[in-house]
């Protein structure tokens, strides 16, 4: 009976090994959604070419979420092995599991810096300039899980302006997405929108990297149709996380290629990151304290 009992304990034993060796045949990659399905497929594509023969697995797939949401319960629910986030996105995950996915890079812009900014951008034609301008008016957030395009503006904005965002706008809604919420200003559905954008360069070039870089290298926007009225401090720039329970030589095959990929494949890395970066760095959950800390004093607000 022992004897039975200890053959049946190795069987499943064995089981749940090949069930996790299975799962590690397949590299799942998260995309956050606000952006063109087909644009955000075909930038992350270089990923699945390459990566089957690094990690050594049998194919990469790539999961192009709805919303922000949808990736952050894939990554919560251990179905998918990687992502790029927002800060805010991040802390979600964070929040709700600490011990999830490990945030392990982020990147560094053309000027040194690990931030960028959320900025409000209307329509030029509306003859406004400046925050001020804004109040009574309808205001666009990109999405709920956004930092840029949610989380710093909403807790930032009352400071600057003096009172709450419901008193100072008229209203306020979510566009569904960076890239649709800037299309829906252009459109007049919105007065303004907050966005993210690097900071570094022109305006009038939708700045090194964000969305209205992308954007504009898409041929979607013209820049000469926008006005900022708003930027906010500096944001951490999201991370790289992957899922924790990975296995431990192929998450340093996996940190190891994505470090060397600003040299190795300078397109790629610039299609997956929306712009011109300088290079990854690494982090910890430290780096994002900061960002936590206001997700979750905004969830108790």
């Amino acid at each position: 009976m022992i004897r039975k009992a200890l053959m049946a304990a190795v069987a499943v034993s064995a089981m749940m090994a090949g069930s996790a060796h299975a799962m590690e045949k397949d590299f799942r990659i998260g995309i956050l959604g606000g952006e063109n399905e087909a644009d955000r497929l075909r930038n992350f594509q270089c990923l699945v070419d390459t990566l089957p023969e690094v990690l050594g697995v049998e194919k990469v797939s790539l999961f192009p979420a709805a919303d922000y949401d949808g990736v952050i319960q894939g990554l919560l629910g251990g179905t998918l092995d990687y992502a790029e986030l927002g800060a805010s996105g991040y802390a979600k995950v964070y929040l709700e599991d600490a011990n999830a996915v490990e945030p392990i890079l982020t990147t560094v812009q053309t000027d040194g810096s690990t931030g960028y900014y959320s900025v409000m951008v209307a329509r030029k034609d509306s003859g406004m300039t400046k925050l001020e301008d804004m109040k009574g008016k309808k205001l666009g957030f990109a999405d709920p899980d956004s930092t840029s395009g949610f989380l710093v503006p909403s807790v930032t904005l009352p400071n600057d302006v003096g009172m709450s965002i419901g008193e100072y706008f008229g209203d306020t809604g979510f566009g569904g997405g960076h890239e649709n919420l800037v299309l829906e200003v252009v459109k007049g559905t919105f007065d303004a929108g907050t966005t993210w954008a690097s900071g570094v360069g022109d305006f009038s070039d939708g700045y090194t990297s964000g969305n209205l870089r992308k954007m504009v290298d898409k041929g979607i926007v013209d820049m000469d149709d926008l006005v900022e009225l708003w930027k906010s401090p500096l944001i951490p720039n999201g991370p790289i996380v992957v899922r924790t329970s990975m296995d431990a030589d192929m998450k340093g095959k996996f940190k190891a290629f994505m470090m060397k990929l600003p040299e190795s494949d300078p397109e790629c890395f610039s299609a997956i990151q929306g712009g011109d970066y300088k290079a990854f760095t690494e982090v910890t959950p430290a780096f994002y304290e900061a960002i936590i800390a206001a997700r979750k004093a905004k969830i108790g607000s």
